[in-house]
């Protein structure tokens, strides 16, 4: 049977070409993900930066740690403390102590990373003056970069400065550097950022230590000194979100790929129905029919398999490279030197190749010869009892997978990793059924081009109809597409509008001052505003608070704090229980999510600074899409500063009056409109950039295939089409009958795509009002409509052009050819 195998692949050499491609592209894929996945998985030590030549640094508490019977759990501290003063006076009688700020400056012409140090820290860099002088004055600075030259005046969100000098890392090429750094005098910035939560000791390290023992502070030498650099967790973090990307596009990718694949090679053996029934009539046995197939999927698959990773260990670093470009990842990514990916993406490819016939050679071995022969031109039976069983079986496991995460938990369905894993589930139920679906699809599609004029529209309808296989087939690569975009684009859509919504409804008041920079309020500001006449003002800043769940999770909650009476007049928080007055400096609000959130319960809770405390839970809210953090009052939340003003003008005040006051006091003054419309949320760049990485590969992929199964099943109709020119068609009516059936086949698996990620929407809809929150659902229209477009063209192309080469020929000779 290996000789009839390769007999078969010269003749049939377009079915297999395509079978090839299908195959070798999914294993890329394949490799390209897993190389991606490896070498995101560790991250090189990185060195010190501003305090690479610092003798010894001592940062205050900013890490909570708590016992629990499974060990210590840690969070990082919303607000860090400052080295205790006692502590800074022992540690002066060892030696110079100079004490580090930093805080965020905004200037006209400048980056947008600006950060504001004390002059005094920039030796420990080491800084140098590469121009100019350092700063003397309160309103003279000292500035890394190019960006501005010594002797400008800079206007700042600080105040307008004169430069009067620049400096480089020393070792660096002027003017990289690993910060857009601006150095005020010392006392200028213990002006602008009090709070000092880590200095420099120019001492002896043993003696530092002995000095602070017994204190919950670090002491920092060598490499460790990297901890006091902003963001010492940056490259684990980018580490993270890489994986997370990197895991969501493997999975998407190998799904796809091992889709495609498997439709492609059960679509290459339905193709050759007839073939079999004639080898079974010249008395090849069931098994010899099975063995034959197997053999020509091991002799394809080896090689296209092989090709598949060659063309992912080019295709790698062109990925690296992007999520580099992109601000993915950080600029040492590379693709390490990993084999298993190899070796991961070969078998898989091989696996699904074989596995992708064995439903088609196992029904055309057991299948008669005569029957094999009577049903060869019309699919009677397209649906098997394996498509029954696994199509049906998955349809109901994806709907009662919805039912109990509805009953149990419907925020798990708002989570990045189940609304891009359930579309998974039910592709593969709507493609294996879609047999049973296509044909009502294209006779209800067909209907009004079927009633105009001539026998074209009748035709598409028929033959459609007819070739169900076929129909399914080319069907599927655009049904993985349009569900796969209207799912996850529109599941990002449809959260962002919800978190809008609860915005909307929640913000009661008439305006909205935020900051100017990213500091917050100084003090006079916040004093000023509280003084406004004709209002009700309610200042608010970020905190957290951490507590204990179950005894061995330490989870922290985004929390606010605010003075109850302005909070309940400026704002609507969706409270399932309790009241917004009850709220004072021995009691907190919290959301259901909490593992205790009765009205009246006590639970141990951590500040933002660590200070461990009891509160009483004063009213409950309910948990919307997430964002519903925890209110405290200020006295609640030590080293918090103020971020957020609600104004609410009262009855009869002077609302013009008001505005102008509130622009007087400084920040940016927005109406409620205005706030909704700055604060709608915006998926952030590695949720947007993996969606087009995920996106991109399934468009790409499937367009690839699509055109792949349009050469295969037109190249296959060659003899139909020569029939209906021997019967009196034109060539350009023939053409124009392959270009509406290519059409015909791409609205059917349109409509299936979207049917798909409707019932997607529909499911994380159900959750949102679950959770309190009404809004509408936002399908992509215009990406669905691109993506459906991109399919119509390719279809129509690759199905025209290979019809049209063929029929150069003469219609006798195509009608006599063989198969």
């Amino acid at each position: 049977m290996l000789s009839v195998a390769l007999r078969t692949l010269r003749t049939r050499w377009v079915t297999f070409v395509g079978s090839f491609v299908a195959l070798s592209l999914g294993v890329a894929l394949l490799a390209v993900m897993g190389l991606a996945l490896a070498s995101s998985l560790d991250a090189p030590e990185r060195k010190p930066e501003r305090f690479a030549a610092a003798p010894v640094v001592v940062q205050g508490q900013d890490t909570l740690s708590v016992p629990t019977p499974i060990g210590d759990r840690t969070q990082k501290l919303a607000h860090p403390r400052a080295v205790p003063a006692e502590t800074v006076a022992k540690l002066r009688r060892l030696g110079t102590v100079v004490a580090d700020r930093s805080f965020p400056v905004r200037a006209a012409k400048g980056p947008g990373d600006l950060v504001g140090h004390p002059w005094s820290t920039a030796a420990f860099a080491p800084y140098a003056i590469d121009a100019g002088r350092a700063p003397r004055a309160a309103d003279e600075v000292v500035v890394s970069g190019d960006w501005a030259r010594p002797g400008e005046r800079v206007t700042t969100d600080r105040g307008i400065v004169t430069v009067v000098g620049t400096v480089t890392v020393a070792g660096t090429v002027a003017p990289r550097g690993f910060e857009d750094a601006v150095f005020y005098t010392d006392a200028r910035a213990a002006g602008l950022a009090p709070k000092s939560t880590q200095l420099v000791v120019k001492a002896d390290a043993a003696d530092v230590r002995a000095a602070v023992a017994g204190q919950d502070l670090q002491v920092l030498t060598g490499t460790d000194r990297r901890f006091a650099d902003a963001d010492p967790d940056r490259d684990k973090e980018a580490l993270t979100a890489m994986n997370a990307m990197f895991g969501t596009a493997g999975g998407v990718t190998a799904f796809v790929s091992v889709f495609v694949v498997a439709s492609t090679f059960a679509f290459a053996v339905a193709q050759r129905r007839r073939e079999f029934g004639l080898l079974r009539t010249a008395g090849a046995t069931p098994g010899q029919v099975r063995l034959m197939v197997f053999a020509e999927a091991l002799v394809v698959g080896v090689p296209a398999s092989a090709a598949g990773c060659v063309l992912g260990a080019y295709g790698a670093p062109k990925l690296a490279a992007w999520v580099v470009d992109g601000g993915l990842a950080p600029g040492w990514f590379t693709i390490g030197d990993f084999t298993w990916p190899y070796h991961m993406a070969f078998w898989a490819g091989l696996l699904v190749a074989l596995l992708g016939v064995i439903a088609a050679s196992w029904r055309a071995g057991r299948t008669g010869p005569t029957q094999a022969l009577r049903e060869a031109s019309v699919d009677t039976k397209a649906m098997t009892w394996g498509r029954w069983v696994f199509g049906a079986g998955l349809l109901l496991t994806a709907a009662v997978t919805l039912g109990l995460a509805l009953v149990s938990d419907p925020g798990e369905l708002l989570h990045r990793k189940t609304y891009v894993s359930r579309p998974m589930l039910l592709i593969t139920a709507v493609a294996l059924l879609a047999p049973i679906l296509v044909r009502p699809l294209t006779r209800l599609i067909a209907w009004l081009p079927a009633q105009l004029p001539g026998a074209g529209g009748m035709l598409v309808r028929e033959n459609a109809a007819a070739g169900i296989r076929r129909t399914a087939a080319v069907a599927a690569p655009v049904l993985v597409t349009v569900a796969l975009a209207g799912s996850l684009l529109g599941a990002t859509a449809t959260l962002n509008e919800a978190k809008a919504t609860e915005t909307r409804e929640q913000t009661a008041a008439t305006f909205v001052v935020t900051p100017a920079g990213d500091a917050g309020f100084d003090a006079a500001t916040v004093k000023k505003l509280k003084a406004l006449k004709g209002a009700v003002v309610s200042t608010t800043s970020s905190s957290a608070v951490y507590v204990l769940e179950e005894g061995v999770a330490l989870v922290k909650s985004e929390a606010r704090s605010a003075e109850p009476g302005p909070l309940a007049e400026t704002v609507h928080l969706p409270l399932a229980a309790g009241k917004v007055s009850d709220l004072d400096d021995d009691s907190i609000i919290v959301n259901e999510e909490w593992d205790k959130h009765t009205v009246g319960q006590s639970v141990d809770v951590w500040l933002g600074d660590g200070t461990k405390k009891s509160l009483r839970i004063a009213a409950v809210m309910t948990t919307g899409t997430g964002d519903n953090g925890a209110y405290v009052t200020p006295a609640n939340a030590p080293g918090a500063s103020v971020d957020q003003v609600d104004v609410t003008v009262a009855d009869g005040a002077d609302r013009a009056a008001v505005t102008a006051a509130l622009t007087e006091a400084g920040g940016h003054v927005l109406t409620k409109d205005q706030w909704v419309s700055a604060s709608y949320p915006e998926a952030n760049r590695t949720t947007r950039y993996g969606f087009i990485l995920v996106l991109g590969i399934a468009l790409l992929y499937t367009g690839i295939s699509l055109v792949n199964t349009m050469v295969m099943a037109t190249s296959d109709r060659v003899r139909d089409l020569a029939v209906l020119r021997l019967a009196g068609a034109t060539q350009w009516q023939v053409l124009r009958l392959v270009a509406g059936e290519a059409l015909m086949v791409v609205v059917v698996g349109g409509v299936l795509g979207l049917l798909v990620a409707g019932l997607n929407l529909a499911g994380m809809w159900s959750a949102l009002g679950l959770l309190s929150v009404w809004s509408p659902v936002e399908m992509p229209w215009a990406e669905l409509g691109a993506t459906v477009g991109a399919c119509a063209v390719l279809a129509v192309v690759f199905s025209v052009a290979p019809a049209g080469l063929a029929m150069r020929r003469r219609a006798v000779e195509l009608a006599g050819m063989r198969e």
